[in-house]
């Protein structure tokens, strides 16, 4: 059996660690594994519960990316069914130093 790797506990995705075709796949961490719909190829993302349209990719405990359409557990996650928020904190950053501002370090 292949397998992929969830980063964080709260993470609704995982990461292949080898090329796989429609079979289930070991999520490491000991968990249950889960079917893949399609085949997925190293490095990329399979979603390991429902995920609604609107809702959100959660990957090292944050929210990466949103769904733009209904994800089911197995699918493969991309650019074809979600949308990156690498962008959204960016917009807060200070445009000479970089430093965040939207947290106050006291």
């Amino acid at each position: 059996m292949k397998n992929c790797f969830r980063v964080h506990p709260d993470d609704n995705v995982a990461t292949l660690l080898e090329d796989a075709e429609p079979e289930s796949v070991n999520i490491i961490p000991a968990a249950r594994p889960v079917k893949l719909n399609q085949p997925v190829t190293l490095g990329h993302k399979v979603a390991l519960t429902g995920i609604a349209a609107g809702g959100p990719i959660i990957k090292y405990g944050i929210r990466i990316g949103m769904a733009t359409e209904v994800i089911h557990p197995g699918d493969w996650v991309h650019l074809h069914n979600c949308a990156s928020l690498v962008d959204e904190r960016a917009a807060t950053l200070d445009a000479q130093t970089g430093q965040p501002t939207d947290t106050p370090y006291e």
